[in-house]
């Protein structure tokens, strides 16, 4: 279009040079495309005019109905040339209909679907709407649901009977669970800072996330929900990392295992990541079977990010003891880690010589010794002596070699500078 036809430059947004559909002025006196000034204020967080620079004194987006209609019409006169025009954005929603749907459905349990639904309407229509949302209370109340729906965990001792009932009725709440659940999952992706949904009964909303990962067949609820749990757990402080329980570790496994997909394996690769650091938690992963998951995941994987995480996950198992008996009771495990030396990046080389490092270092028996030689570890610790690599890669992998010197003095692999006494 804009080969054929000069578009008039203040028809344009600063931020993305594109026509304007909803243009919106803020308090410096620049207009803006709504949706891209609503991303850089609520979502980036930033405080200053994307033009001026000038520091922001309010946040209110006053819509430009004049520019708007001037789009509108030069459109129209240039629908010749193949421009297509503008409609008239629909207004924001009113706050007082939000707060009407959420006392409908609260006060009526069989009202509370159809409420929902028409919440998810509304939320799917613009950024603004999920502002308004937000400020109408409907993240607490969607919270109240899923906690209200998510049901606990039944004992054996209670009876298969009692059970049946339990789960029957676990079961007719979990349409209501799930369309509150997605309703949530798009309120925490507009809001950069969303710590008021966690507030107060942080503590039983996880809990009912790591329920809904246990006995959800939606593959959409899962991811959901494993999102929200990473946004909690971005916020906790050091006392309630320390003290997760060990269901959260087997049904973040539990998902790598099933392999809904990539965006879920990556989340939880990534709270893996962010909670083994903490207290016991790396032996919370391991005994929910996390090694040997991973070392079965990385036997095939050509990812090249999901790779480094997954190796940046076994180098933190591989600190505690459990965490290197686990990989060194798995067939593959040393020669997985090994393979992945060289082949994937330089953090993947990195992480996959400190795994065996820290084997090397703490366990580093003589059997351990003769399988790295077996399984051509110590060929590939010393092509990367050879190499072009990251020093801190390099110096980790002489060390090894230090290590097993007396194992390995006559291998024709090892520079004998390294194991000379």
């Amino acid at each position: 279009m804009e080969g054929k036809i000069e578009v008039p430059p203040y028809f344009l947004c600063p931020i993305s040079l594109e026509i304007m559909g909803d243009p919106v002025t803020i308090c410096t006196g620049i207009t803006y495309e709504r949706e891209n000034i609503e991303r850089w204020i609520f979502i980036s967080n930033k405080n200053t005019c994307p033009v001026t620079k000038q520091l922001l004194t309010g946040t209110d987006l006053t819509p430009n109905h004049t520019l708007r209609r001037l789009i509108q019409s030069w459109c129209s006169l240039n629908a010749s040339y193949g421009v297509e025009r503008i409609p008239t954005p629909k207004p924001p929603v009113n706050k007082s209909i939000i707060s009407r749907l959420i006392s409908q459905a609260s006060d009526s349990p069989h009202m509370q679907l159809t409420c929902l639904a028409e919440l998810r309407r509304i939320a799917s229509e613009s950024a603004t709407n999920l502002r308004i949302m937000e400020s109408a209370g409907t993240v607490e109340f969607l919270s109240s649901l899923i906690l209200a729906n998510s049901g606990s965990s039944t004992r054996e001792e209670e009876g298969d009977e009692k059970r049946l009932l339990v789960e029957e009725e676990m079961e007719s709440r979990k349409p209501v669970e799930e369309e509150a659940l997605s309703i949530l999952y798009q309120l925490q992706i507009s809001e950069s800072n969303p710590k008021k949904v966690f507030r107060g009964e942080s503590g039983s909303l996880l809990e009912a996330l790591v329920r809904i990962l246990e006995r959800s067949y939606n593959y959409e609820s899962r991811v959901f929900a494993l999102e929200l749990m990473k946004s909690m757990l971005d916020m906790a402080d050091p006392p309630q990392l320390i003290s997760l329980k060990a269901k959260l570790f087997v049904e973040l496994v539990q998902i790598l295992r099933d392999q809904i997909s990539s965006k879920a394996t990556k989340g939880a690769l990534k709270l893996l990541i962010q909670l083994c650091p903490w207290g016991r938690n790396r032996v919370k992963a391991v005994e929910a079977g996390s090694v040997g998951t991973i070392v079965d995941l990385l036997l095939d994987c050509s990812d090249k990010r999901m790779c480094e995480m997954m190796l940046v996950v076994l180098d933190q198992l591989c600190c505690c003891a459990e965490g290197r008996a686990e990989l060194l009771n798995h067939g593959a495990g040393l020669a997985v880690v090994s393979k992945k030396i060289l082949r994937i990046s330089h953090l993947g080389s990195e992480r996959a010589v400190r795994i065996l490092y820290n084997v090397s270092k703490h366990s580093g028996t003589s059997w351990v010794a003769q399988e790295m030689v077996q399984l051509g570890v110590l060929a590939k610790l010393s092509l990367v002596l050879q190499i072009d690599c990251e020093v801190k890669t390099k110096e980790k992998a002489r060390e090894i070699i230090k290590l097993h010197a007396r194992a390995w003095r006559n291998s024709p692999c090892v520079p004998k500078n390294l194991v000379a006494s």
